[in-house]
């Protein structure tokens, strides 16, 4: 762009938001040195709630009063981690996903004080954790360990931690933790194939009005194919399977060397005795997602991400298991 311009963009205030805005602006500045970046941050019902999620529509509480501001056309670009935003329901009107940046790591970890590994965990070790895929997950590998609900940026997560009360370790995502600058406190990083990583693990998205060119050129040229093509894939699963906060899925897409796409998906029963897993390849990202989520449905999958029509609710049986969002 030749013309000096004012890029409004709009994000949560959590430091973990801030950092990931910070990321955007220089590389805006590295290859769009006459472009001024004006930063609009903005505090989410979901970072004020510590309640269930649900009440206040699980994963969209955290990205709705951003996603307003772009529509209301007070800021021009908004930017959020992938795994925040709803799988269970289409884009804001008006909108478009305009650029994926390039993924970082995508595995989960623990931080445990001792400096510890998750198999050398001693049976009844507190884990906190918000996500019912690792709940499930640590269900599956290691179920003498203990999930414990746990609510809270990455940041106040590890303070409680360090308060030593209720939490022996957590889990947390690499990723996040590199963001911040706390990368240091990572103490085992788990493999991907043990612990499959959630829909859009790494990745960060740049949001803009569908009908703002001149911003959505701007995205484009940060815009990562390869890490497109994998979001895309494990988010057309996630909205056809219907996932949504409470839904115990776990995916990865991985670029072959051929240029082949890999999806890799596990649907998981809360107690980690039922797992479903698929993983197949195809050319086309939205061909993958569907031939993914179609073979988990066939093998049942709707019986596990589907709330039984008597007994506990699915808030009361996730809570049970210390998952959340």
């Amino acid at each position: 762009m030749s013309d000096s311009r004012l890029l409004r963009i709009g994000t949560r205030n959590s430091p973990m938001a801030l950092a990931q805005v910070e990321r955007v602006r220089a590389m805006l500045a590295d290859r769009h040195p006459d472009v001024t970046v004006d930063v609009l941050s903005m505090s989410t019902s979901g970072d004020r709630w510590h309640g269930d999620l649900a009440a206040l529509g699980g994963k969209g509480a955290f990205t709705k009063e951003v996603d307003a501001a772009l529509i209301a056309g007070d800021v021009d670009m908004v930017v959020h981690c992938v795994k925040d935003i709803p799988g269970d329901r289409p884009a804001p009107a008006d909108t478009v996903m305009a650029a994926y940046l390039a993924r970082d790591d995508v595995r989960d970890c623990l931080v445990h004080p001792g400096g510890l590994r998750i198999d050398q965990l001693p049976a009844g070790t507190r884990i906190g954790t918000s996500a019912v895929r690792r709940v499930a997950q640590l269900a599956l590998h290691w179920p003498t360990l203990v999930p414990v609900s746990i609510r809270g940026n990455a940041n106040s997560r590890l303070a409680k931690l360090d308060a030593g009360d209720t939490y022996d370790a957590l889990l947390l995502a690499v990723s996040g933790l590199e963001r911040i600058g706390q990368d240091a406190r990572i103490t085992h990083p788990i493999d991907v194939d043990t612990m499959v990583p959630a829909v859009g693990s790494g990745t960060l998205v740049l949001q803009c009005r569908d009908d703002d060119l001149s911003t959505r050129d701007l995205a484009a040229s940060l815009d990562d194919p390869r890490a497109r093509q994998e979001t895309v894939a494990e988010r057309t699963m996630l909205h056809i399977l219907q996932g949504n906060c409470h839904s115990p899925i776990a995916a990865l897409a991985r670029t072959e060397p051929d240029g082949r796409l890999g999806l890799r998906a596990r649907v998981l029963g809360l107690d980690g005795r039922t797992v479903l897993d698929v993983h197949e390849w195809a050319a086309d990202p939205i061909t993958l997602g569907t031939s993914v989520a179609a073979a988990l449905l066939r093998q049942g999958a709707r019986d596990l991400l589907d709330p039984p029509a008597h007994g506990a609710s699915a808030e009361t049986r996730l809570a049970d298991h210390g998952g959340r969002c």
